[in-house]
């Protein structure tokens, strides 16, 4: 699997580091994770955490072919996750993916992995629910000020990384 050239993917900031990036995860900790999760993490969300686990990314924007919550044409991420339970804003910290569906609703779709800039009334998840706990899951945004509408974003995770743009991008009048 070939990510796309990760330089100057991420930000570098205290925030960052603080709440969502953690070292490099060992093979046992992916392991845990899906055990813990129920959920076989796609290939590309390792290989980009065996580079960089977690963080804030300078690109934080992605298209849509429907309207959100956050706007008509894409949606806004603030961070991504870390593989571990270290950190605030890893998939089994404080703000993990078990942390959104036990106290907030969010639907049992799959692996929460990226916040939005709304502080939790949108989210970010791998969704299983037509791949199955070992497939390929697809990037969906679930608003839960809107029932929790599911929004596709994109076909993968390696779709969903490629697939980031800068704010400017989006005409956001």
């Amino acid at each position: 699997m070939q990510l796309p050239d990760l330089q100057g993917f991420w930000q570098d900031s205290d925030y960052g580091r603080r709440e969502y990036v953690d070292e490099p995860p060992s093979d046992g900790m992916v392991a845990e994770v899906e055990r813990e999760l129920g959920y076989r993490l796609p290939e590309a969300y390792v290989a980009l955490a065996r580079i960089q686990n977690g963080g804030i990314p300078e690109r934080t924007s992605h298209r849509t072919r429907e309207a959100t919550s956050w706007a008509e044409d894409h949606i806004a991420i603030t961070g991504i996750y870390s593989i571990g339970r270290a950190k605030r804003c890893s998939l089994l910290g404080g703000f993990g993916s078990r942390f959104w569906i036990e106290e907030w609703g969010y639907p049992e779709i799959g692996i929460y992995f990226a916040d939005c800039p709304s502080a939790g009334h949108d989210m970010m998840c791998l969704d299983y629910r037509e791949c199955g706990p070992e497939g390929e899951p697809r990037v969906v945004h679930v608003d839960q000020e809107g029932d929790y509408a599911i929004t596709p974003v994109a076909e993968s995770f390696e779709a969903f990384i490629r697939g980031l743009e800068s704010d400017e991008a989006f005409d956001l009048e």
